[in-house]
């Protein structure tokens, strides 16, 4: 029997104002060219036996119920339990640090009465990372935790979107905005038992414009808030940079094996042939989803279902999502081509490390 119910809240955006977070959530943002980002909750919650998983939806949902639809592919279409889609509020959404915005939470305060499990796991999808939910569940039993959050030491300095917490032998004793390197990262889990929860909801109800732990944060003495650390990957994705660096970062096949071969990760179906590479194609250092026709050069690339590159085509250092079509003899480098795009034969189209180039969908 399950002990925990899931939440996550894909309606959480950015501060960023890049273009390639404008059309979609950054939930149902394409990685390494067959998941989308939610998949990594996802699978992290269904890994750990949960059962019962409620998703709280941006204004512009319409790219993620089409991915997750009833939750077939993470087995969540069921009779007791499921895949449960509820609505989130537009304010908040794009304010910086807004992850569990407790207005989401109260608004779909039933999702929390009606499941009897003993506690909720929360998440965002804005992380990506392969986390043992059952184990985090298990150490959180074990330390005798109001709340146990997940976190890791930041490796270099962050933006302004990812949250840090003041630790001091293992307890939270405060949190800001922002990271630097050394410091401890919120990776966007917690687990917290239901009833407690239902209790903070009622509590908080009044500032209902806060986030959960930002409310929490000047109740720190009174609750015991927890730091379990995390020694796996991960990565923080608010940007663009950051979305291009966690897609390249899969091309060392050690990041990968860490990241994918621990615990499955799901995603939507797709019945596509595989990948075909034809005569004179040169390809290395690659991920290349399946329905994809190669004739021409790949190199350290990530690219989508159903990409065509055609012979003279050169592709390096980039992003193609589904559907791109290379013409012969065209040059794409240091660039991200979001979905359904047709590049012209003999077009140049480069970016640079500092400043990749992004080409918006169709």
């Amino acid at each position: 029997m399950p002990k925990a119910i899931g939440l996550i809240t894909a309606n959480y955006t950015t501060a960023s104002k890049d273009d390639v977070f404008s059309g979609r959530p950054v939930a149902s943002m394409p990685y390494l060219g067959r998941y989308r980002l939610v998949d990594f909750a996802l699978s992290n919650m269904v890994n750990a036996g949960i059962r019962s998983v409620g998703m709280i939806m941006p204004t512009n949902y319409r790219s993620l119920v089409d991915h997750v639809g009833s939750g077939k592919d993470w087995d969540l279409d069921r009779k007791n339990g499921g895949l449960f889609i509820m609505p989130g509020t537009a304010f908040g959404t794009s304010r910086t640090g807004a992850r569990f915005l407790i207005r989401d939470l109260v608004q779909n305060k039933e999702f929390f009465i009606k499941n009897k499990e003993k506690y909720v796991v929360l998440s965002t999808a804005n992380f990506v990372c392969n986390v043992d939910v059952k184990a985090l569940i298990a150490k959180h039993e074990e330390s005798g935790a109001s709340i146990s959050v997940l976190t890791k030491k930041a490796k270099c300095d962050g933006n302004i979107d990812v949250v840090t917490f003041d630790v001091e032998d293992g307890r939270v004793k405060g949190m800001k905005q922002g990271a630097k390197f050394g410091e401890t990262v919120f990776l966007d889990y917690a687990v917290v038992e239901r009833e407690l929860l239902l209790e903070l909801l009622d509590a908080f109800a009044a500032i209902d414009h806060l986030d959960l732990f930002e409310a929490l944060n000047s109740e720190l003495g009174r609750f015991r808030v927890m730091a379990i650390d995390f020694e796996g990957y991960m990565k923080p994705i608010f940007d663009k940079d950051s979305y291009f660096t966690a897609n390249m970062d899969l091309l060392d096949p050690d990041v990968l094996t860490e990241l994918a071969d621990s615990r499955p990760v799901k995603t939507k179906a797709h019945d596509n042939p595989p990948a075909k590479y034809e005569p004179g194609a040169k390809v290395s250092n690659a991920l290349v989803a399946s329905g994809s026709r190669i004739y021409g050069a790949v190199q350290s690339s990530v690219l989508g279902r159903s990409v065509i590159v055609e012979e003279g085509a050169s592709v390096r250092h980039s992003i193609l999502m589904q559907g791109v079509v290379v013409k012969a003899g065209a040059q794409i480098e240091n660039a991200i081509i979001d979905k359904n795009n047709v590049i012209p034969a003999g077009t140049e189209l480069r970016g640079t490390d500092g400043d990749i180039l992004y080409v918006k969908k169709n």
